[in-house]
């Protein structure tokens, strides 16, 4: 798991300490940044990915989610056992309580670290459905342009074909347009060439497509005569 960023909210330095301590005997570990409960407003929401709070007044608890609310990460809330938490939590689904009692650190790190691997396995689904995207794009724009090469050569043998009559006859072009006309060949040539790459690249493709579809095709023979 890649390392990430946890936000401690806490007036007790010692409780950001036993935070940290969690992750002490791990490979990735965690930046964390330590705010007191009169500064966590205007938060950068993108800078961290969970945020702990411990060690604040209660009076200060319900300021401390709202502003933490907007940034719609998890919240690790932990307190102490007879701390009334409804009103707090009230419309703020995101808090999580930990009552701090015996073993709260094993389970704060135990939560914490299930809610980071589900965090960085949504973040790789997202690159791997933009990636899918961005290659169902690609298909579709060279499937477009092998169904129209066809089409593009039939008009750049015109263009061309025409530029090579007028050539032929330079006595009857205008002066200086001999020069334009060349360059309307070359560049017709040029596009040709492209196109006939783009033809290439697709028999190659159908190539190595062929050998997959012979194997599927004899694996399925086979299945079936084992049936």
């Amino acid at each position: 798991m890649e390392p990430t960023s946890i936000l401690i909210v806490s007036d007790d330095a010692a409780f950001a300490q036993r935070v940290k301590a969690c992750w002490q005997n791990e490979i990735y570990v965690p930046t964390f940044t330590l705010l007191g409960s009169d500064l966590c407003r205007d938060l950068d929401v993108d800078a961290f990915a969970i945020a702990v709070i411990g060690g604040v007044q209660h009076a200060n608890l319900a300021s401390i989610v709202i502003a933490l609310s907007s940034a719609e990460k998890p919240v690790l809330l932990v307190n102490e056992p007879e701390a009334d938490l409804e009103r707090v939590q009230d419309g703020h689904p995101q808090v999580l309580t930990l009552v701090q009692r015996e073993g709260w650190q094993g389970a704060l790190f135990a939560i914490a670290r299930e809610i980071l691997k589900r965090q960085s396995a949504m973040a790789r689904l997202r690159q791997a459905e933009e990636a899918t995207a961005m290659l169902s794009r690609h298909a579709a724009l060279g499937s477009y342009m092998l169904e129209m090469r066809h089409t593009m050569n039939n008009a750049l043998t015109s263009i061309l074909g025409n530029a090579e009559l007028m050539l032929l006859e330079p006595r009857a072009l205008p002066a200086g347009s001999r020069a334009q006309i060349e360059t309307v060949r070359s560049m017709a040539v040029r596009i040709h060439e492209i196109l006939a790459r783009f033809s290439s690249i697709d028999k190659e493709f159908s190539a190595l497509e062929r050998p997959s579809e012979i194997e599927s095709e004899m694996a399925a023979r086979g299945a079936g005569a084992v049936q």
